[in-house]
């Protein structure tokens, strides 16, 4: 692995504790586990100086999208993550319910956009707009579907009139047949176990089948009519051999879209990789289009701001409803 840079704490990492840590860096708890945590990009357009590339290439409203996470816990620890991976997320023992979850998310939110209502920069619209979201990401850290109510909270989500997009690892094919989201993104980092077990560095050698196994769980998701998507995180030197490889993965999961996003190297990934380790929009283009010539898909946009490419079987992306 490369020399990741020095960064100087003000705090320990063998001694702090994860929600401590999470109040240093701007989260706000939504019960006893879930967490909830405003992006860039909801201050950039809630301030009209940008959108994430979700606002062009599915109609999500940045400054109106609540990013939340129903779990810190997760079962691997990628070389990319920019979570704190080095901390231990507490156990869960007791679950909250779908129902207070979703009501403390709402509270986080607003508590967590109140600066923008005396800003001079934020755009008035836009602030109130944003007291209402009308999309949840779930997810902000950790892999939700060890949350044995992810069902019922995306239904929960949807109550509220909201949209829901939900990003998972694929080490958990039976939460992922039960859930039926707006749109359901599913990482692949790697083409073979050798490869994931560098990149993801997953905590059982039994998920590498996982991952395998929600791939053709993903194409019954699709095929139940549910919007899917694979999200490729590009790492210089550790995933861009294989090209042929994704592609042939992709064709298993057959999903509506293909994200191939470069490394961002932001928080706690500092501590394990470069900023050489981050891949130029050139290298993403050409990268994706391989990919897309070998598994029989097409250019459909992209964001350079962001760094990834997006690709569909008819080049067109399409407004999530």
């Amino acid at each position: 692995m490369e020399n990741p840079e020095k960064i100087n704490f003000s705090y320990s990492l063998e001694e702090i504790s994860m929600d401590e840590l999470m109040r240093r860096q701007g989260y706000a708890k939504a019960g006893r586990h879930s967490a909830v945590k405003t992006c860039a990009w909801l201050k950039n357009s809630m301030n009209g100086t940008g959108v994430c590339y979700k606002s062009s290439f599915y109609g999500v409203v940045s400054h109106r999208c609540l990013q939340m996470t129903p779990t810190l816990l997760c079962n691997q620890e990628c070389i990319f993550c920019w979570r704190p991976t080095e901390v231990a997320a507490p156990v869960t023992t007791e679950w909250d319910s779908p129902e207070l979850i979703v009501q403390e998310c709402l509270k986080a939110q607003k508590k967590l956009i109140t600066g923008f209502g005396g800003s001079p920069n934020a755009v008035p619209e836009n602030y109130t707009e944003a007291k209402t979201p009308t999309n949840v990401a779930i997810s902000l850290s950790g892999e939700p579907t060890f949350y044995p109510y992810l069902p019922e909270l995306i239904t929960e989500f949807e109550k509220n009139g909201m949209t829901t997009f939900v990003v998972t690892n694929g080490t958990n094919p039976a939460m992922i047949r039960r859930i039926f989201p707006s749109q359901l993104y599913m990482s692949l980092d790697a083409t073979t176990e050798e490869m994931y077990n560098q990149v993801c560095r997953p905590k059982s050698p039994a998920l590498w089948n996982k991952v395998m196994e929600s791939l053709a769980v993903l194409r019954e998701k699709k095929e139940a009519g549910v919007r899917t998507a694979v999200r490729i995180t590009v790492v210089r030197n550790h995933n861009m051999t294989d090209a042929m490889g994704f592609a042939n993965l992709i064709q298993q999961a057959n999903p509506d879209f293909v994200e191939i996003k470069s490394y961002m190297h932001v928080g706690f990934s500092r501590l394990r990789l470069e900023r050489a380790n981050m891949v130029e929009q050139e290298e993403i283009r050409a990268f994706a289009n391989e990919i897309a010539e070998a598994a029989g898909y097409q250019f459909a946009g992209e964001s350079e701001a962001s760094r990834v490419v997006v690709l569909s079987k008819d080049g067109k992306t399409t407004q999530v409803e």
